[in-house]
């Protein structure tokens, strides 16, 4: 069991990240599902399957590099708050513009993340590539629901 503690406590950390956020943002989805939304967004009950997988995948990487290295790198830690506050603001703030800067703010971290991750363990930096995607998707649709809207 000792050795699997890194990995549980790495993603239990990702996915109370994610709940809590999904938590406070619950009231902001019927303003959400009524925004114009651009080409190719997905359904409503995609993201949160998407996330969960993603928050899994980050606490996996996480964990494989305190198993490395006894330590997370505090970019990281730092993303998993930018990400956070990021649904507060689009959600609940409904400042979608600075929603998208500040989604910019996270792409730059998780750039760097993947970069400090590859120093330590080559598979951690590389399960945080679809993080990465999945958040230049995030900026697209966030991008376009400011334009649209």
């Amino acid at each position: 069991m000792k050795k699997y503690k890194p990995y549980i406590i790495e993603i239990l950390i990702a996915l109370a990240v994610g709940g809590l956020s999904a938590y406070l943002t619950k009231n902001s989805m019927e303003t959400f599902n009524s925004l114009v939304k651009p080409p190719l967004s997905p359904p409503s009950y995609l993201f949160p399957i998407v996330w969960g997988i993603l928050f899994v995948l980050m606490g996996i990487s996480a964990g494989m590099i305190y198993k490395k290295s006894g330590s997370v790198p505090f970019i990281y830690r730092l993303s998993l708050i930018v990400n956070f506050l990021w649904s507060i603001i689009f959600f609940n703030m409904e400042a979608y513009l600075f929603a998208f800067v500040w989604l910019l703010l996270l792409l730059v971290l998780i750039i760097l993340t993947i970069i400090e991750y590859s120093k330590i363990d080559k598979t951690a930096a590389y399960l945080q590539i679809p993080y990465l995607i999945w958040v230049c998707f995030a900026g697209y649709l966030n991008f376009f629901i400011w334009y649209l809207n």
